[in-house]
């Protein structure tokens, strides 16, 4: 899509360019639609209004090129494209083309609803599933961390990246995702979903969002390229440092109670290894932010 998209954008701006070089359209026109700026909705907009009186005009003209740019003059209005998928096909059996397609640095946009195992197929274990918690193909519980598939794609330096909770800190939510919009690249925004196969009441799933957070099982943060090239650090950590132990987020669902019943030992040692892949990921976090930080003249 985006490729058509992008395709039929420059077919438009060709014949455009064509008409105003023959003064079928006024030079200025063609001028203000050709180098609008269009990076937030307000100037968006303004061109949606550009567009609408290059129609007028076209409309009144003969020529079969004013016609045929008639068809394609919203292709001049920025188009903005979102893949949305879960955590088992982004992190695992579609990981290979999400990672084509966000290394191809198109300007796509995608959305990864993570509820940390195959929701939709009976809730399997998936790379996304944590350390201690059981699913299918998982009874004892997942005995390896889980995958950090955001750190993964911020490696690129080129890939918009951010970690967001709604239920934690819906304004940083939404300033991500109004970044991972205006970023003229690819974008990845990884959104915690608290799930059915979590074991939990689905009424207070906001607040388990929020204990998430604040263990440091779900830490946010945004990774935005543009500030690298403005000399600032381009990785910012938006959660505080955990203050929560993990097993207190943990024992709140039943796909981590569930093993506790049924062998405590085991439950209490995957716990344990699940609390230092807490601590270990948010160093992790905090070296990467500090060794992005720009040096000083």
């Amino acid at each position: 899509m985006r490729f058509s998209i992008n395709k039929l954008a420059m077919q438009a701006a060709e014949i455009l360019t064509a008409l105003a070089a023959t003064g079928a359209i006024d030079q200025s026109m063609a001028e203000a639609l050709l180098k609008a700026p269009q990076t937030n909705q307000i100037e968006i907009e303004a061109q949606r209004g550009r567009v609408d009186a290059l129609k007028t005009a076209l409309a009144a003209l003969p020529q079969p090129e004013a016609k045929r740019l008639l068809t394609m003059a919203d292709y001049l209005v920025k188009k903005s494209v979102w893949i949305i998928g879960g955590d088992g096909w982004g992190y695992d059996i579609g990981y290979g083309g999400l990672d084509h397609v966000l290394a191809s640095g198109q300007n796509v946009n995608v959305l990864l609803l993570d509820t940390e195992v195959y929701s939709n197929t009976g809730g399997q274990m998936s790379k996304s599933t944590p350390r201690g918690a059981t699913a299918q193909f998982a009874f004892n519980g997942k005995k390896t961390p889980k995958k950090d598939i955001g750190m993964i794609f911020s490696t690129y330096g080129n890939i918009y990246v951010a970690r967001i909770a709604v239920g934690a800190n819906p304004n940083q939510a939404v300033k991500a995702i109004a970044e991972a919009e205006a970023y003229d690249g690819p974008s990845l925004i990884i959104c915690y979903a608290h799930c059915i196969n979590h074991g939990i009441d689905m009424a207070k799933g906001l607040e388990q969002q929020k204990k998430a957070v604040a263990c440091g099982h779900w830490p946010l943060y945004r990774y935005n390229p543009v500030l690298d090239e403005e000399g600032k650090n381009p990785f910012i950590i938006d959660s505080k440092e955990p203050t929560l132990p993990f097993a207190d987020y943990a024992f709140g669902e039943n796909r981590y109670r569930a093993l506790k019943q049924i062998n405590p030992q085991h439950a209490d040692e995957l716990m344990a290894e699940a609390q230092r892949d807490v601590l270990r990921a948010w160093k992790s976090l905090q070296g990467r932010a500090a060794a992005m930080e720009p040096e000083k003249k």
